[in-house]
């Protein structure tokens, strides 16, 4: 499943760099986290940038986009950031993402994934059998993508 995993973040990367250009600059990350999450300040959002631009270029590239959405460098701070990340999907904050939460914030960052791809994705990761995603499966669903893509690309 990394594969499926590391094309996933692909896509979402792609949805997130409107311009196309192969980076995310801090204006289009708000624009999607705007469209999120309304009350995330501009202060958050740069420190969202900050945290994935590990070049400090001013741009979050695809690697660093990956790396972030994998967990980083195992720091401290990695659980805060799938953290943050899984709660950008657990819409009614009860803990677990649903079909239902996935399909709506992947529709909103521009993904045409039906319902079905939807409960496809999250029964591909949902080991409790519960048919929702919780944050123990989405933190094992990043690094599981994380440790295979390491071995294959260095």
């Amino acid at each position: 499943m990394a594969e499926g995993s590391d094309k996933e973040v692909e896509k979402v990367f792609n949805r997130i760099d409107t311009d196309g250009d192969g980076k995310i600059s801090e204006s289009e990350l708000k624009g999607v986290v705007k469209a999120l999450d309304s009350s995330v300040s501009q202060e958050e959002v740069g420190m969202m940038m900050r945290e994935m631009d590990k070049d400090h270029n001013g741009f979050v590239d695809l690697k660093e986009f990956t790396e972030f959405q994998r967990g980083g460098d195992g720091d401290g701070e990695v659980d805060d950031e799938l953290r943050d990340a899984f709660q950008m999907y657990d819409l009614d904050k009860d803990g677990v993402i649903s079909v239902k939460e996935l399909h709506l914030v992947l529709n909103k960052l521009g993904d045409k994934s039906s319902i079905g791809d939807c409960a496809r994705m999250i029964k591909s990761v949902d080991s409790d059998g519960d048919g929702c995603v919780n944050f123990e499966e989405f933190k094992k669903m990043m690094n599981k993508g994380s440790h295979e893509r390491g071995q294959s690309s260095s």
